[in-house]
């Protein structure tokens, strides 16, 4: 018999965890399918801004695992596996983990998103070796070299800025013709000494043997290709959501997200989406913290149900 509860939780990141602390302080029996590592990529986000309560920001890995406590001391059981299907069962669902099966009365998919490769040659094979998506885990490795960043999001500039502390120069590679982030980021970037934007420029290959040696560019507008020396690629060009092991189960929208109504509901009864996996939200720290309760209904039962607040990583503009 497959352990059973109220309401079951996937994901590590901060929707997952809030979503988790409120439903099991209503009373319900609550299980967390976290992940292998609860924060998901907030745990490699030097600085969150917009939290309420860290008006100076905060690190991932220091809110992430404040959350993870909270949720675990009222009440809520936390396990490190990841979901791999989700089917129905008479009134409950069926939810098969990396570590067993359990039921759920209701399902909250939680499950973030990841980021999103540039699928050039050279990309996975250096991946580890110069090729990193984590600014603050590897920039202490690259002092005083050059290091290129791709992308013009909020998190391309927020991990330049981080990168510009510790290594020599910082070349921000941006396919398009004007930066995307807020100004909050972009500003500060355009201003620093040590970080410099190549407008227009694709990454066409990631060049090296054992490590990173430079990237091959491609101008957008003559298409002429130039080798950029680097010591260091940061990429950081969007996001693919976790929805993968529900896309047989529901119809997600062409950017692979899962569409809910206004109360979080998808087109399953009993099965809720929040964060950046839902279809609408915008990935950023606090969109609208601290939603009340839903009542969901059903003829067999009615279960108070936590509105999760729709708190998401700034990473990669992530859960």
């Amino acid at each position: 018999m497959a352990d059973s509860y109220d309401v079951a939780i996937a994901g590590g990141g901060i929707g997952a965890l809030t979503a988790a602390v409120h439903s099991a302080r209503m009373g319900r029996s609550t299980l967390v399918v976290g992940g292998r590592a609860p924060g998901g990529l907030l745990l490699s986000i030097e600085r969150i801004d917009g939290v309420p309560g860290f008006p100076e920001g905060v690190a991932g890995y220091e809110l992430c695992p404040m959350l993870q406590e909270q949720a675990a001391d009222d009440g809520a059981e936390i396990r490190m596996a990841d979901l791999e299907a989700l089917e129905p069962a008479g009134e409950a669902w069926r939810l098969q983990t990396s570590d067993g099966e359990v039921q759920a009365r209701a399902v909250i998919l939680a499950t973030g998103a990841r980021l999103r490769s540039l699928g050039v040659e050279g990309e996975e094979r250096l991946q580890g070796r110069g090729v990193s998506h984590c600014a603050s885990c590897d920039a202490p490795l690259m002092r005083d070299r050059t290091v290129g960043v791709v992308g013009g999001g909020d998190s391309a500039l927020q991990e330049a800025l981080t990168l510009a502390d510790a290594v020599g120069e910082v070349i921000v590679l941006h396919r398009g013709d004007a930066l995307t982030a807020q100004a909050a980021y972009r500003e500060p970037a355009l201003a620093h000494p040590k970080i410099s934007v190549r407008y227009g420029t694709v990454v066409e290959e990631v060049l090296g043997e054992d490590a990173i040696s430079g990237v091959r560019t491609r101008d957008v507008a003559s298409d002429d290709t130039q080798d950029v020396e680097l010591g260091g690629l940061f990429i950081y060009v969007g996001l693919e959501p976790n929805s993968d092991c529900v896309r047989d189960l529901i119809s997600l929208d062409d950017d692979g997200r899962i569409p809910t109504d206004a109360t979080m509901q998808t087109e399953l009864a009993g099965v809720f989406a929040a964060g950046i996996v839902r279809r609408g939200s915008l990935g950023q720290a606090a969109i609208s913290a601290g939603e009340g309760a839903a009542k969901r209904s059903s003829t067999c039962d009615a279960l108070i149900f936590c509105r999760l607040p729709e708190i998401a990583s700034t990473c990669s503009d992530a859960s």
